[in-house]
């Protein structure tokens, strides 16, 4: 962890597969302050081609800024290619191996992609914080029960039942994968003040359509 100086806001942000100009934009309309805020980076930075793998040297910058990252299934499965890769790849990836699967903070759980119901959150498996889907959240059941909201990402929120580009919540969960991949919006969250700030990701409308919303939701 990248303690800051005081709490300041939370902010959290997931799936951002190679949006970096779309993740300074998103913070920049946040006013977000590194000294004063607190940031999550929710994994899934890349996608699996290369030329979105610059991405992870902005999330560096960040984290050394004081933002904090988890893994993403992505940034696991670059982490197992073969070797053949460039030096500043490399760099990269043994950072990544630094990186933690899972984050506590304000009794919130970050997490990529979820937890397996039933199971304690100490025994955990990366696979599963990494790359589970509905049976996590299609399940009332979870490791939330005991720690808190779950905020996670990796699953596209439109394929949880949510209007694309808007967050899914049920059962103490909050999906915030809002389709950027998908050419739908890229959503950065203020969690405490319940603030999204979002820009959508379509090929005709590429960071356009800024859009500040003003949530109702119990956390």
């Amino acid at each position: 962890m990248n303690p800051t100086e005081n709490a300041g806001r939370l902010l959290v942000i997931s799936d951002i597969h190679g949006h970096k100009h779309g993740l300074s934009l998103l913070l920049s309309e946040a006013a977000y302050n590194p000294r004063q805020d607190r940031l999550i980076l929710g994994g899934d930075y890349i996608n699996d081609t290369p030329d979105t793998w610059d991405t992870l040297e902005t999330i560096q910058a960040l984290v050394q800024s004081g933002a904090q990252a988890i893994l993403g299934n992505k940034e696991t499965k670059l982490m197992k290619q073969p070797k053949e890769k460039t030096k500043t790849v490399r760099t990269l990836i043994d950072w990544l191996n630094t990186l933690p699967a899972y984050i506590e903070e304000d009794g919130f759980l970050f997490v990529h992609a979820g937890f397996r119901p039933g199971v304690p959150l100490e025994e955990q498996s990366l696979k599963d914080m990494t790359e589970i889907r509905e049976e996590f959240w299609g399940e009332s059941d979870s490791v939330a029960d005991q720690s808190g909201t779950v905020i996670f990402g990796h699953t596209p929120t439109f394929r949880m039942g949510a209007s694309p580009g808007e967050l899914w919540r049920a059962n103490r969960k909050i999906g915030i994968d809002t389709g950027a991949k998908h050419g739908c919006r890229l959503t950065l969250l203020d969690v405490h003040a319940q603030i999204t700030y979002s820009c959508s990701t379509a090929a005709d409308r590429m960071y356009e359509d800024l859009r500040i919303q003003n949530l109702s939701i119990l956390l």
